[in-house]
């Protein structure tokens, strides 16, 4: 077994911190090792840094360029933030395999004093961090086709185990956004539903999936986002800083109902989402600045615990102020957190200034201190925060996690328009074509058919090449993504129908596809992952049936109604 660390704060309070147990305990144990730390300590604990590199003692060119030193270790022992989080893309890419990701999680706990919340964005669906062999799962949206709070619970609960095993004891999932808009272009899929009753209900699932308070070494810390809303935008917090016209009272009835379960659920943290909401808070601040949008969550919805920002790099948090104010007014808001602010040094610097010129008080920053420390405990990552990186590879991934997660997908393929499935036999020469380079030789695999993929954006030459190979096929399944934005994918589909053969059209992202075209038969997914591609096959050939009904209402040329689906 691996020792608990040892930890300098800890031993300067002349503590002991026991597992969670009762609020007496939690409350004198958090209390000491706060009042054991230096105001820098403090301020470190509200930073949640990303770092370079796979292993914790390689250098990596990034990180003296960010931080000043060479190591994703060196970046923690510098810095002493209070959480790192992973990603998996070329300039950040802390993710390889279970094993390597445990012993990168091992090392940076090592080179902490307090340990630390180790988080990635493990939503499922179009935002995963860690894919296989982790389990992988179709997503928020494909759940909320699914209708079953039980399969949403269970898809947590299998993420959350396998994330603590490789050390990530933190989850920036789920999105809680009520999808009402159907142009959004940043959350989508990301989100449960257009209905916020059905939103509401699957997020609370999933935070108890997550968290598994019965079980906290296993569970991990819940994050709903983005708070107050991000559902109704047709912009991206990325670029740009949207606006959403809630009133108040519109936000209670639309957007807050999956915010207010997850918090009577217990979750541990909520982000802050980079939109302007005029109408609740007429500053034109982002909702992470602004206190009025804050005191929603703090005061209306009764919560307690902690609140980080959205990855401060954003251009929504950035278009008013300067990258050294931010953190501060982050902080004035009523924010926990400080997610990944553009300079780590600078960031630091400027709210120790804030402390020392009077501008916030020490006693402000012990409250977010506090509400961190005491989601650290009870998480169980104060007191066990290295794996048994030994036993890794045969934790994540299992068969069982696997044959849950495709039993769990099977049920939440939808179907919108039918004529002629399920199939009598398996087609003899299936082709794949339309969207999806991987997702179309996926399906094609399954199938034992020919892959031919046209891309987002298919060329003359392209769809005059699929009619072609149409012509020798017994059946032909095109996929679709943001159909209706794309005219050459319209005209793909339209030239597959005047083949004459049996044609499935499938919207393997936003269900809104379906709105457009003529095609007969019209499957959704919600998903391009290879667990719904085996989904997608199953219910083509008729070996399960499809269950899944409309999260969303689908408007457009031919409109469907939100609860909309086909049996056989």
């Amino acid at each position: 077994m691996l020792r608990p660390l040892a930890l300098a704060a800890l031993a300067a309070a002349s503590l002991v911190v026991p597992p969670a147990t009762a609020d007496p305990v939690q409350a004198q144990s958090v209390g000491a090792l706060l009042r054991g730390l230096t105001l820098e300590q403090k301020v470190g604990q509200l930073f949640v840094t990303h770092l370079n590199g796979q292993a914790p003692d390689e250098a990596h060119p990034n990180n003296q360029k960010d931080f000043g030193v060479d190591t994703p270790a060196e970046v923690v022992a510098k810095y002493q933030p209070g959480g790192v989080i992973y990603f998996n893309n070329s300039s950040r890419d802390n993710i390889d395999t279970p094993r390597q990701i445990a012993h990168l999680s091992n090392g940076l706990q090592r080179a902490s004093r307090i340990p630390l919340a180790i988080a990635t964005d493990q939503e499922m669906g179009i935002v995963t961090r860690i894919g296989a062999p982790a389990t992988q799962f179709p997503g928020n949206m494909a759940l909320g086709a699914g209708r079953s709070a039980a399969d949403a619970e269970r898809a947590a609960a299998i993420t959350a185990r396998e994330l603590r095993a490789m050390g990530v004891n933190q989850n920036f999932a789920p999105d809680a956004d009520v999808n009402s808009n159907p142009a959004n272009p940043v959350i989508g899929v990301r989100s449960y539903s257009g209905d916020p009753a059905l939103a509401a209900e699957l997020a609370a699932a999933q935070v108890r999936g997550y968290q598994q308070r019965f079980l906290s070494r296993h569970g991990v810390a819940a994050t709903a986002k983005h708070f107050p809303g991000h559902g109704d935008t047709d912009e991206d917090s990325h670029t740009t800083l949207p606006k959403v016209d809630r009133t108040v009272e519109q936000w209670r009835q639309l957007d807050a109902p999956p915010f207010k379960a997850a918090v009577e659920a217990g979750i541990d943290s909520i982000m802050t989402a980079h939109i302007k909401v005029p109408k609740i808070d007429p500053s034109g601040e982002p909702a992470t600045l602004s206190k009025p949008a804050l005191d929603l969550l703090r005061r209306e919805l009764g919560y307690d615990g902690v609140i980080i920002t959205d990855s401060l790099q954003m251009a929504g948090v950035r278009q008013l102020h300067p990258d050294a104010e931010i953190p501060v007014l982050a902080l004035k808001a009523g924010v926990d957190q400080l997610l990944m602010p553009m300079n780590l040094g600078v960031a630091v610097e400027s709210v120790l200034a804030a402390v020392r010129s009077g501008e916030l008080t020490e006693e402000r920053i012990d409250q977010s201190v506090l509400r961190i420390l005491r989601m650290k405990f009870l998480r169980g990552i104060l007191t066990g925060p290295l794996v048994d990186e030994d036993k890794v590879d045969t934790a994540v991934g299992t068969p069982e996690h696997l044959a849950a997660a495709q039993a769990i997908t099977d049920r939440t393929v939808t179907a919108v328009r039918n004529r002629d499935l399920p199939l009598a036999a398996k087609p003899a020469a299936a082709l794949v074509t339309g969207w999806g380079e991987t997702t179309t030789r996926t399906l094609a695999g399954f199938l034992g058919g020919t892959a031919l993929p046209t891309g987002s954006a298919p060329t003359e030459t392209q769809i005059a090449a699929a009619v072609q190979a149409a012509g020798s096929a017994d059946l032909v399944v095109v996929l679709t993504n943001a159909l209706s934005r794309q005219p050459a994918q319209q005209a793909l589909v339209t030239r597959l129908l005047a083949t004459g053969k049996t044609v499935v059209a499938v919207a393997v992202q936003n269900p809104y596809d379906v709105a457009y075209t003529a095609a007969p038969n019209w499957l959704a997914t919600y998903s391009y992952s290879a667990v719904s591609m085996a989904a997608l096959a199953r219910v083509i050939t008729g070996e399960v049936r499809p269950a899944g009904k409309l999260p969303v209402a689908v408007p457009g040329p031919t409109s469907y109604p939100f609860g909309h689906g086909l049996g056989w």
